[in-house]
Formats: C-alpha cells, structure tokens, sequence
C-alpha cells in the first residue's frame, strides 16, 4: 500500500466515526431531553468517570492517554449539547446586554471622571485621552475611585488594570469584585517613565527614589545599578510633587514628563525603564451596564469547582466555539484556602449567538460576575 491507499483507508473511518459521533450526540440529545422532564443535573461525574475506566481500558495501553483526550473532550461536548437543550432561551443576563447596547448612545466627549492620583498622574494622561472634555476628580486611592462611581458622584473613573512589563495591578482586581460597576472603555498607554529632581540636582546626586511600587517595579534594571533608597508613594505625580517642594538636593521622582513642566523640575533621564515597549492598559468603569458601538471584548469573573478539569470545562466552552480568551487572571477566594476566582477577558462580541450561549451557561455557575463588554483604544 502507498499513501494514498493509507489517505483513503482513514477516510473511511473518519466516515464512520462521524456518523457514529452524529448518533452518539442524537442519544445525547435525548438524555438532555430526559434530564430535563425529570429534573436531573447535567453532569454525572461518576457516570464519566466510568466512561473514561471503561474506553481507555479498551484501546490498549499505548493509546490511553490519547484515549484519555479524545473522551474528555467528547463528554465536555455532550455535556455543552445538553445544557443548551436545558436552556429555557431566556437569560436575564443576556437581556440586559442587549438592552444596554440598543440603549447606550456614542461614547461621551465630556463627562465627570474620578482618577486617582493629583495632575500629571498617568491616569489622568489616559482620561484625556479617552475623554476630549473631562472634569476631573483625584482620590488619594484605588478603592476611592470605585467609591465615587458607585456613589454616582461622577459617571465614569479611570484605574490602571495591568502593565506589560509588571503584570497585573492585584488591588484593582480584587476591588472589581467589591464595587458593582462595570467596565465600558478601555486604553492602551505608551508609559514613558522619567527621573525627575529639582533644577541644579545631578544625577550622582540621588540617594533616593520615590514613586508608585508599579513604577519602581518597571524601573527595576536602573534602580539596582544606580543603589539607591527606593520610597513607594501611592501615584507617580504625587511624588513628583513631593519632590517639589521638598527643597532636597538628593531625592527623585519617577513620573510622566509631563510631571516636570507641572512641578517645575529636570528630567535627568528619559530611559528608566526597563524596557522601551512598556505599556499600562487603563479601564473606564461606570456604576451602570453601558455598552458601544464596536466592543469587542468582554471581561467576567467566575469560580471554578474544586475538581480536576473544571477550569478545563470552562475554558472549552469558548475554544469549541473559536471565541479567543485574551486574558485570564486567578486571585484567591478570601476565607477559602487555595480556591481562586478566575478573570477573562474575551475577544467576542455580546451580539453574537455563541457569546449569548455560553454567557447563558455560566450565569447558571454558582458564582459569576458579567464585568463588561467594550472596545479597547490606543
């Protein structure tokens, strides 16, 4: 036999597994069915369990594992077939999705925006850039940005969500599980950190340097070869003002260029970073559900049960229907030891009758929160 005899052989059998596989899933369809008139749960863990014994079992020990693969994932699809036939149709998450996307207008020019920080921060940089008119509030913290928006004092806040070099910011995840607001915008920012001191300070001079921990961090390389003393402060403007008006010859700031014409200070360095393409994405959060014209991106936390494959069942719910995880993000369950709640961001529109499938699915799991659906601008 030469290869195409072999080519020809196997499409017989992949012939005959579909057909196969198609009256696997007519019979599944009728367990759904049965499920459903009788109340029963979808997933029978022992019954694939046995299953999985049973078929690997018979193909040899060779093929166990791949045995092992390819009737995880078939169960995974069966169990997906059977809660769409338990679906009612009506998902309450799904209307107000909807809804708030017929609802919502275009994105506001002007608008009352919380950032945390003082003036020159960078998040106050990315609120001008999603926000041509914005009025300004600064809160000292994180979680007093959430509080304003949550207390309608103005519609939107700005926060950094993660950095390309430092990772994720951790305080703002876990407060978006605190706060009910929702994410309605999202930027992509070029962050060109500089070293920053009062005129006539050279930089032999500095002993200390002080910024935001996310900036120390991203400046890390500089820091250690330079020895000197590093002093967290809580926004990166706030330091540079500090330095300001501290009257001191040895300190610095780390900070926005911008920072320098504001508290009348010198860049002594232009490259601290510890690399060129050093970038922070900001979210745009809203007390209400608001969704735009072209987001294509939606952000939800959910938790996965304490058994092997669980996450591996979530995850396959998007993978079978091509919609691309993005981004996902573990942080624990606080009171719980060793059990985490997980964030995606997923590239999918909440139009779409596979997104509207599996929302419909998770909004069933024991916890799970829809963050927003968006678009991401640079």
């Amino acid at each position: 036999m030469d290869l195409q005899d072999y080519r020809n052989q196997l499409d017989q059998i992949d012939d005959q597994l579909a057909a196969l596989f198609r009256q696997r899933m007519e019979t599944v369809r009728q367990v759904a069915d049965y499920k459903k008139e009788h109340n029963t749960p979808v997933l029978n863990a022992g019954r694939e369990r046995d299953i999985l014994y049973r078929v690997t079992g018979a193909c040899g020990e060779e093929l166990q594992e791949y045995t092992k693969i390819l009737y995880s994932t078939i169960l995974e699809l069966s169990r997906d077939y059977q809660e769409n036939r338990l679906s009612t149709g009506d998902s309450a998450l799904c209307r107000d999705i909807l809804a708030a996307a017929e609802q919502t207008g275009e994105f506001p020019s002007r608008a009352v925006v919380a950032c945390q920080g003082t003036e020159g921060a960078y998040s106050q940089i990315a609120c001008t850039k999603m926000f041509s008119l914005p009025q300004i509030m600064y809160f000292g913290r994180f979680d007093g940005v959430f509080r304003a928006v949550e207390a309608g004092m103005c519609r939107y806040g700005i926060l950094p969500i993660e950095n390309s070099s430092a990772g994720s910011v951790t305080e703002v995840y876990d407060l978006m599980e605190k706060y009910d607001c929702k994410i309605v915008r999202s930027l992509k920012l070029k962050v060109e950190h500089c070293l920053l001191a009062r005129p006539g300070v050279k930089l032999d001079d500095v002993k200390e340097v002080v910024a935001h921990e996310q900036a120390l961090n991203q400046c890390g390389d500089f820091l250690k070869s330079s020895n000197v003393k590093v002093t967290v402060f809580d926004n990166n403007a706030r330091a540079a003002r500090y330095v300001s008006e501290s009257g001191r010859t040895d300190i610095a700031a780390i900070a926005s260029a911008s920072c320098a014409e504001l508290y009348g200070l010198k860049i002594l360095s232009d490259h601290v970073s510890n690399s060129d393409h050093n970038y922070t994405r900001f979210i745009c959060i809203s007390r209400n559900l608001e969704i735009y014209d072209g987001a294509n991106r939606i952000t939800f936390v959910t938790s996965a049960s304490h058994r092997p494959g669980s996450l591996y069942s979530l995850i396959a719910k998007f993978a079978t229907r091509g919609l691309n995880i993005c981004k996902l993000e573990s942080r624990p369950i606080p009171g719980k030891d060793f059990e985490f709640r997980f964030y995606f961001d997923v590239e999918a529109s909440v139009r779409g009758a596979d997104t509207q499938t599996v929302l419909s699915q998770l909004e069933k799991e024991d916890f799970f929160t829809f963050l927003g659906a968006y678009s991401e601008v640079f």
